[in-house]
């Protein structure tokens, strides 16, 4: 049995290829925009609201003792977006292995006690900045700042949910250079570490 992979990623990382890469190599379900549309349906807010806030920290803590409020007693919406996307990624974790992308799941799996593989990737700026301009033709002049501010943005939504440094090399099993290795061999690499663990 595999556990289930999340994948977090810089901006323009490619993660969310490495994800679906490892996701078709096993042979196991893909969740990304799936979750917003999940969201979506269960909020009543738009999939396109939702994923324009999908890195926005809230005004308004919402934690006590590392549980949520019940849904229906959040005034904030982002509050409720986040609880009802993390619902929505411990459902998906409980029907068996996968592959989720971002969401902090690898956080909201952690809480729930769920064996998980937690994979972070990154690369060079250039690297990133190339995807980035091959990937869509509604890019800011200054794409450097564009990269930057989605990462910190990345960075504030994760610290503000889950109190911990996005990227820190402490929060996963493994950290991937994608613009070293290239996705497929990030993939191939993730692929072999689950198979080996579990002696496959």
């Amino acid at each position: 049995m595999y556990p289930v992979i999340t994948i977090s990623r810089e901006f323009g990382s490619g993660g969310r290829d490495v994800g679906e890469k490892v996701a078709e190599m096993l042979n196991i379900p893909f969740y990304d925009g799936a979750i917003i549309q999940g969201v979506a349906e269960e909020s009543g807010y738009t999939a396109e609201y939702i994923s324009d806030r999908a890195e926005v920290t809230a005004g308004v803590e919402q934690w006590f003792s590392g549980a949520m409020f019940p849904i229906s007693y959040m005034s904030n919406p982002q509050d409720q977006i986040f609880a009802l996307q993390s619902k929505i990624v411990l459902e998906c974790a409980r029907k068996g292995p996968c592959v989720i992308v971002g969401r902090c799941a690898d956080y909201v799996l952690e809480k729930a006690d769920i064996d998980a593989l937690n994979v972070f990737i990154h690369a060079d700026k250039e690297s990133r900045k190339q995807r980035v301009l091959s990937r869509s033709d509604d890019v800011p002049e200054n794409v450097e700042k564009y990269l930057e501010k989605r990462d910190k943005g990345r960075k504030a939504y994760y610290r503000y949910y889950t109190d911990k440094k996005w990227g820190n090399y402490h929060n996963y099993q493994l950290n991937l250079d994608s613009g070293y290795l290239g996705v497929d061999f990030c993939a191939q690499i993730i692929v072999d570490t689950v198979k080996r663990r579990e002696g496959k």
